[in-house]
């Protein structure tokens, strides 16, 4: 997409507006989910399964969005991604039995094709050698979304843990991003250009899934995806119940801490990771948040205090914030354009599988060996992801992504060289 320097770093900031509105509401059901199912006589299993049933009807249904969005756009795939992500919410506030909790998050699941579509908007809006700052972006919208979510959700929760209450107000939210997107995200050019934005290729057809993922050996990569969820949607699936039986936490603790793990998460993607990855490059500061995530996962199989408790799950949640955003940037630079939404879909169906894996894995291990060996297994895939990047990530090097050379910077007299 050809845009100028001023005219896409808008349409960045706009695209950005409207998905961190839609992640509040995404924000406010995370320390709700954990207590409803309790509420509707469910138990430990039904609040795995009901985190399953999400992610797999989105592991099912996001490459198709990811597809459409290649061929009729991406603005509109959007907004009936945001439209059915609002009905869900509703769905769910209305919901009096589990079944019908069961019912309206598959279909949120079914309709979660908002990241993916926006990740590859904001790739399509963004010069290669800005692509980690503008995926960033991304994290810095889902990091904002979990400081003001959970903390609207924990409080309209109240005492009593209604749910009613938080699962509107995420639908409102999910509504007013249509709303301002419709008017406020441009509908984007066609670029047929056919070229990779770290090379120079002829114009390629549009490939099958499995026929686009073995042209660039690109299923280690997507695995990544889906072991950084499975381990993050597994730590998400433990701390809530660790700290109820560890602290007596409720839904207004839990909301409140993962208010401030979103604070964190807005300082490392949205401040940090851009200058850390121009310096070090983006192999080296991947390995050091891995490092960061895997060690406080450890430090939790041991933790019995309250300050070790809490200290684990914020440098563990805060560390993990690094991995898809270089992800996304690495995966943005191996397709066309007109790849891109098809690949971004790929990956988050990916990274479904591992929210499917994760809690389903985490929630049988814990029912077995407690929460000491449910900690070991959230690390496994962190290990795996750490000797990923030591490893097979290196070949990556002919896209720019240097394990130990700075991303690509805009040349002096580039129409993106500005300031920022």
């Amino acid at each position: 997409m050809k845009t100028g320097g001023g005219e896409s770093s808008l349409a960045l900031w706009l695209v950005f507006v409207v998905v961190v509105i839609d992640l509040i509401g995404f924000g406010i059901i995370i320390p709700i989910l954990p207590f409803l199912a309790p509420k509707l006589g469910g138990n430990a299993v039904d609040i795995a399964a009901i985190i399953v049933v999400f992610s797999l009807c989105g592991a099912l249904v996001t490459p198709l969005w990811g597809r459409l969005s290649d061929r009729i756009g991406r603005k509109p795939v959007l907004m009936i991604c945001l439209t059915g992500g609002a009905l869900a919410y509703a769905m769910l506030g209305f919901a009096d039995e589990l079944w019908m909790v069961y019912l309206a998050r598959a279909f949120a699941g079914v309709c979660s094709g908002n990241l993916p579509v926006a990740t590859a908007l904001m790739a399509d809006l963004s010069p290669p050698h800005r692509r980690a700052r503008a995926m960033g972006l991304i994290g810095t919208a889902f990091g904002l979304g979990l400081i003001l979510g959970p903390v609207v959700g924990g409080v309209l929760a109240g005492e009593q843990g209604d749910f009613r209450v938080p699962c509107l107000f995420a639908g409102f939210s999910s509504l007013l991003a249509v709303i301002l997107g419709s008017f406020l995200i441009p509908r984007e050019p066609r670029n047929d250009s056919g070229k990779r934005d770290g090379e120079d290729t002829p114009a390629i057809k549009v490939l099958s899934s499995v026929q686009l993922l073995a042209r660039d050996r690109s299923q280690l990569l997507v695995a990544q995806y889906i072991l950084h969820t499975a381990a993050v949607t597994g730590a998400l699936y433990l701390y809530p119940l660790w700290s109820a039986a560890m602290l007596d936490w409720g839904p207004r603790e839990v909301g409140v801490f993962y208010g401030v793990v979103g604070i964190a998460m807005v300082l490392v993607q949205g401040v940090l990771i851009g200058p850390l990855t121009t310096r070090f490059g983006v192999l080296p500061v991947l390995k050091v948040g891995m490092v960061v995530f895997a060690g406080s996962v450890l430090a939790a199989v041991f933790a019995d205090e309250e300050w070790l408790i809490v200290t684990a799950g914020f440098l563990a949640f805060s560390g993990s914030t690094v991995c898809v955003p270089i992800l996304n940037t690495v995966t943005s630079l191996l397709v066309s354009t007109e790849e891109r939404g098809q690949m971004m879909g790929i990956t988050a169906s990916g990274a479904a599988v591992g929210r499917v894996l994760g809690p389903l894995v985490t929630g049988f291990v814990l029912s077995v060996g407690g929460f000491p060996v449910g900690w070991l297994a959230v690390l496994v895939p962190i290990l795996l992801i750490l000797y990923w990047a030591v490893t097979d990530a290196k070949r990556f090097a002919r896209f720019g992504m240097r394990d130990s050379e700075p991303v690509q910077k805009p040349s002096p007299g580039s129409a993106d060289g500005s300031g920022d």
